[in-house]
């Protein structure tokens, strides 16, 4: 007879995701909103943070920076932290750092990306 026991296999849950701080700044509005002989200089930048809240619980933190210029004229600019609370079960431990610094910022991203989309073009 066979032992047909497997190991559990390995999951990543979200628990939850939410804003932990949004900001959007227009500061040459109305004049910033004409129209524009060139389009404006994007900067955007995005970092991670992590820690963990719970013996297999992390919150990851995704800030998304961003500035619009034309010249030395700001047009707008913006800071998102967005975060999530995620669960690590059964994963081994030379993956965990991977999963929590790639694949939980990956799952994040796109609802980060919504957010501001929406704050910049409202």
């Amino acid at each position: 007879m066979t032992d047909t026991a497997q190991a559990p296999l390995p999951s990543l849950t979200t628990l939850g995701q939410y804003i932990k701080d949004l900001s959007f700044e227009n500061p040459n509005a109305p004049a910033s909103l004409g129209p524009r002989e060139n389009g404006p200089n994007i900067s955007i930048s995005v970092n991670v943070n992590a820690k963990q809240s719970a013996e297999s619980d992390f919150e990851v933190e995704l800030t998304l920076e961003g500035k619009a210029l034309d010249g030395t004229q700001t047009l707008f600019q913006f800071e998102l932290v967005f975060a999530g609370i995620f669960r690590l079960q059964n994963i081994p431990a030379e993956n965990v750092q991977a999963v929590i610094m790639i694949e939980c910022p990956r799952l994040l991203f796109p609802f980060a990306r919504q957010i501001v989309a929406d704050a910049v073009r409202s």
